[in-house]
């Protein structure tokens, strides 16, 4: 069966990952033979150019999605104010991809607290058909259950955007003992988990635990989650970092082999078997 959610990782290539993606046209091409999604983090830095988008387009499926993020110059330095045309502009030189582009990441960053809101509301209603967001907050007063988060939530739900599920909970479970997972804590916001119903797809973004095997009881309540979701009729988007990202794909194996346990249907992924080599002695 087509899988009934989306699932993918915040990049779609990374050095240990050449011996586990099957054979394929260039990383992407072999990335979307197991995935069929990812995070455009590289468009928050930098935005690739109309060429090097028409060539992302000829390696992907039509059912592959890409999910971008706005550029740090709208979302960051202008906190989404005076931005009409530096948004016009990254959309004409992302329009070869149109046809495969999921709902924009738009990563709010502390600062956007709820003085900010009517920004957020123009930037939304500004945006053409059919393009839509999934909005990532982490002004801490959006998850203080008061009155911004209230603000925040109703504006959501009357433009049927979907608030990301930024979960953060395995990554900070235990005192860093490694240097990728110290640099993940530094890096990664640390704040709850508040799930907002609309019927826009929804938006996980999973960060683990380096030991694969502890993220379990922290992806159990996601499996029931997800696969009400599903029977809800919604395809929701799974997103599976680690410290070291070049772990993604065996939390994303032990993440899929959970939910096939529910949907039995569902293939696994066909990433290629890892082989143990034998010792020499």
């Amino acid at each position: 069966m087509m899988r009934p959610y989306r699932l993918g990782c915040p990049q779609w290539q990374h050095p240990s990952w050449q011996a586990r993606l099957p054979a394929g046209a260039g990383p992407l091409g072999r990335y979307s033979e197991v995935f069929d999604c990812v995070e455009g983090n590289t468009t928050f830095y930098a935005t690739p150019t109309r060429n090097q988008c028409e060539q992302w387009r000829s390696q992907v499926r039509d059912d592959f999605r890409f999910q971008f993020k706005f550029p740090r110059a709208v979302t960051h330095d202008r906190l989404l104010s005076g931005t009409a045309g530096l948004v016009q502009e990254f959309l004409d030189t992302l329009a070869p991809l149109q046809d495969v582009m999921g709902p924009f990441l738009l990563q709010l960053p502390a600062a956007f607290g709820p003085g900010h809101l009517d920004a957020l509301w123009g930037f939304l209603d500004a945006l053409p058909d059919p393009l839509r967001c999934a909005v990532e907050v982490r002004h801490l007063a959006f998850f203080a259950k008061g009155e911004g988060e209230r603000v925040l939530n109703q504006g959501l739900r009357e433009r049927n955007t979907a608030r990301v599920c930024f979960d953060s909970r395995a990554l900070f479970s235990q005192v860093a003992s490694d240097a990728a997972t110290a640099d993940a804590q530094r890096k990664k916001p640390q704040v709850p988990v508040h799930v907002l119903p609309v019927e826009a797809d929804p938006v996980i973004r999973f960060i683990g635990h380096p030991q694969l095997a502890l993220n379990e009881a922290f992806l159990k309540p996601w499996v029931t989650r997800v696969s009400e979701w599903i029977a809800a009729g919604l395809r929701p988007y799974m997103y599976i970092h680690m410290p070291d990202n070049g772990d993604a794909l065996e939390l994303a194996e032990l993440w899929h082999g959970m939910m096939r346990e529910v949907w039995p249907d569902m293939t696994p992924l066909p990433l290629v078997r890892q082989v143990d080599q034998p010792g020499l002695f």
